[in-house]
């Protein structure tokens, strides 16, 4: 696919190419048309628990999705709705499918526009929402097209899912997510690179979250103070413990991120809370840490603890045919003049509930750039065609 003569449409043009990439050849005369439809999406914001906004995002992607692709969308229940796109590329078809993913909703609150806007300035595109991840999204509707305008033969159905709420857990999109994956013969994540780089990710770790409850006994605490039980007391025990589960050198983090207990100063605590985050490499790793919290004890008798919660994404593991899989894109790279390098991230995505059910995942396929739920979010301009013909490429050469 990489090196071949052709006649090349886009628009108007007719051109001769002659020993040149065409995918990428057609992916950089179309740039300004992928910077527009990334101004459109980013335009339209879409925070996650906003499901109207997200519901706007959702029709504009059905709006603008090519003329040969089928769109319907999922009810998402306390969420915006959920997208899939099938794609009607040339090629005799397999009973497989590729299966490429990315998210509609953003961590940025309606009106961020306003202290926010999309611009484009040093060589970058700026805005809410442009890096995580609605350029991903852009590049691949642009990849289709650019597959379906050179006539390459795809061997395969190509879907394209866009979920409503996975910057908030996926809690709606899960079960969809799997049932498609295991369709799949791959997963192709729309998801940022890492860093200035574009790194691709090969490993994510897994994420959970636990909420330790500790209930003691309340009373004065002028008048009756050894009548008490302090809960409060009690929890900042059990948090030095539960810090201990950090293992730094195997990569397994363990941070209490929110502590809230107690009615007024002068009285004993009767109850107090913790919610923990858990990061894990690998799934063994998870299950371990879980024996760890509900092994939890008090140090004062008189108090209880109740741990809830658990793992709700398990970790992207760097399995063999995700090296694979990289290896495959790190090659299509290197025909194009780029390197690509691989990664492990302490972030999950939805290719995480992929990559658990043995389907070959591979995520960062996206736009390059920095600032992920920052206000310095911005993508590189100059890295738009290539990794747009990337994406192209995979589809039509795995």
């Amino acid at each position: 696919m990489s090196r071949i003569s052709l006649i090349s449409k886009t628009g108007m043009e007719v051109a001769i190419i002659t020993a040149v990439d065409a995918i990428l050849f057609e992916a950089r005369s179309r740039q300004k048309q992928i910077v527009a439809l990334i101004r459109e999406m980013v335009e339209c914001e879409s925070p996650s628990d906003d499901p109207a906004a997200v519901n706007r995002f959702v029709d504009l992607l059905g709006d603008v999705a090519p003329s040969f692709a089928r769109v319907k969308t999922v009810p998402g229940g306390r969420f915006g709705r959920h997208l899939v796109c099938e794609f009607d590329l040339f090629g005799e078809k397999t009973k497989r499918q590729i299966l490429a993913l990315g998210h509609s909703d953003t961590v940025w609150p309606l009106g961020t526009l306003a202290s926010m806007p999309f611009r484009q300035k040093n060589g970058r595109l700026w805005g809410p929402g442009v890096l995580d991840m609605k350029a991903g999204i852009a590049f691949f509707i642009y990849a289709m097209r650019i597959l379906r305008d050179l006539e390459a033969p795809v061997p395969h159905k190509v879907v394209m899912q866009i979920n409503s709420d996975e910057e908030v857990g996926s809690e709606s999109s899960r079960a969809l997510t799997e049932k498609n994956a295991k369709r799949s013969q791959s997963v192709l994540v729309l998801e940022p690179g890492t860093g200035l780089e574009g790194k691709l990710k090969t490993a994510r770790k897994g994420i959970g979250d636990f909420t330790v409850t500790v209930r003691g006994k309340a009373a004065h605490s002028g008048l009756d103070f050894t009548g008490g039980a302090s809960a409060v007391l009690e929890l900042a025990r059990q948090i030095e413990k539960i810090a201990g589960f950090t293992d730094l050198r195997r990569g397994i983090t363990v941070n209490p991120g929110v502590i809230s207990g107690g009615t007024r100063v002068n009285v004993v605590a009767a109850e107090a809370r913790a919610e923990v985050d858990m990061r894990v490499p690998r799934l063994k790793d998870a299950a371990a840490l879980d024996r760890k919290f509900r092994a939890l004890r008090p140090v004062d008798k008189r108090c209880t603890i109740e741990v809830t919660g658990g793992l709700n994404r398990p970790p992207l593991e760097r399995s063999p045919a995700v090296v694979q899989l990289f290896r495959k894109a790190q090659t299509l790279a290197r025909d194009m003049g780029v390197a690509l390098d691989e990664s492990l991230v302490g972030g999950g995505s939805d290719g995480n509930f992929t990559a658990a059910l043995g389907v070959p995942t591979l995520d960062g396929l996206g736009a390059v750039g920095e600032g992920a739920h920052a206000l310095n979010e911005s993508i590189l301009v100059d890295r738009i065609a290539d990794r747009t013909a990337l994406l192209a490429k995979l589809v039509a050469e795995l």
